[in-house]
């Protein structure tokens, strides 16, 4: 349910996301079934999101799916309402609890089946709000029409007919109102504010809106997808310290001494874990686990390595390789070498990279040929969907 947190925006999005689907297959909702290997539900909050007039994104799901669609969204910051029987119910009720944080003055309301919303397409309905209470993308309708049933009956003139797309943008005080006189049985909100008097302008739509309604619907959506492959590098040392081992890239090597550090100084993951993050343009370690905040006081390195991983995939990404160097004279890796790839395949399962584990010495210069320490560097490639 909402939380009691209050937000003062001027734009907010609200996705409607309760319906139970059935024409689209399969065994769950379909909104929260995978394309790219990201939720529908996913891919549409993350395009609004992506815009930098949007400062919310509220979710209405169905009763009792809370908790699944928390799992689908991942580290996607959006709250999550529950929606109704209908989605004119659904819309009636995520506008509710948008005014419970504080109305905004704009909302975009959209529709979990369409899950890429181009950027440009969100200005031209975010533009014509300037001057009308309402807009509402759409794309003319270019082939033929005819009515009939077995046969053909009559043809339809197709002068003046659109397909419709979300998001539909309103000013927020005017849906509200014009939700509270409609209904029951409107097809979208461009509808129930036409019917309450008020204007809705057309704006150009986009292909790349689609809807995912039938199940060959997914591959289509594949396609659309356009993907970008980046990379990233970490470095890392720890100096040694008292114990009788180190860890390394998630394994526990038996030494003379140990590596100091605020959590447990593995080298290795660190420096990977600054690469995924620098991959994805997102700070590095101390970003998401300042060293100040004492949670993190010894903590296993395996978390932080799994929690750049989580933000990749919520991103709808995947890491495909990642390249781990350990400069040291001591301990030996090679022993441990194959321990480390399999610790390191055990946190990035879900992403099933090509793994490397080296290591190499400085010939007996710097702190690290003085046995003062560990060093390591990292590469890590990922796969990213690019957006318009």
């Amino acid at each position: 349910m909402p939380s009691a947190t209050t937000f003062q925006y001027d734009t907010a999005a609200l996705v409607v996301a309760a319906g139970r689907s059935v024409r689209a297959g399969g065994d769950i909702p379909k909104q929260y079934r995978l394309v790219g290997g990201q939720s529908l539900l996913a891919h549409a909050v993350a395009s609004l999101q992506r815009h930098n007039l949007i400062s919310h994104v509220h979710v209405v799901v169905a009763e009792g799916e809370e908790v699944r669609a928390r799992a689908a969204l991942g580290s996607i910051d959006a709250t999550i309402g529950i929606g109704g029987a209908t989605r004119q119910q659904s819309v009636r009720l995520g506008l509710a609890q948008l005014q419970e944080r504080g109305a905004p003055a704009r909302v975009l309301v959209h529709d979990a089946a369409r899950p890429f919303v181009p950027r440009a397409m969100i200005d031209r309905i975010l533009d014509a709000l300037e001057t009308v209470p309402g807009a509402c993308p759409a794309l003319p309708v270019v082939d033929s029409l005819r009515r009939g049933e077995s046969s053909i009956e009559a043809e339809v003139p197709r002068d003046k007919l659109w397909r419709v797309q979300t998001p539909q943008g309103f000013r927020f005080a005017d849906l509200v109102a014009a939700h509270a006189e409609a209904m029951e049985g409107a097809t979208d909100d461009a509808e129930v504010l036409r019917a309450a008097g008020h204007e809705v302008r057309l704006v150009e739509g986009d292909e790349r809106a689609m809807k995912v309604t039938l199940p060959q619907d997914f591959e289509a959506a594949e396609r659309l997808i356009q993907w970008a492959t980046v990379s990233g590098n970490g470095y890392d040392v720890h100096r040694f310290g008292p114990g009788d081992h180190v860890w390394l890239c998630g394994v526990a090597v038996p030494h003379d001494r140990g590596l100091v550090g605020h959590s447990d100084a593995d080298v290795g993951l660190h420096a990977l874990t600054d690469a995924v993050l620098g991959a994805l343009g997102d700070g590095d370690i101390g970003t998401h686990f300042p060293p100040s905040d004492p949670k993190w006081r010894g903590a296993s390195s395996n978390r932080f390595l799994a929690h750049a991983a989580d933000l990749v995939r919520t991103a709808g990404g995947r890491i495909l390789h990642c390249d781990i160097t350990l400069v040291c004279e001591a301990p030996k890796v090679g022993p441990h070498r194959q321990a480390m790839l399999a610790r390191l395949g055990a946190i990035l399962a879900d992403h099933a990279p090509r793994l490397s584990v080296k290591a190499t010495t400085t010939e007996g210069l710097g702190f690290t040929g003085r046995r003062e320490g560990i060093a390591a560097q990292a590469v890590a490639t990922i796969r990213l969907p690019m957006w318009g």
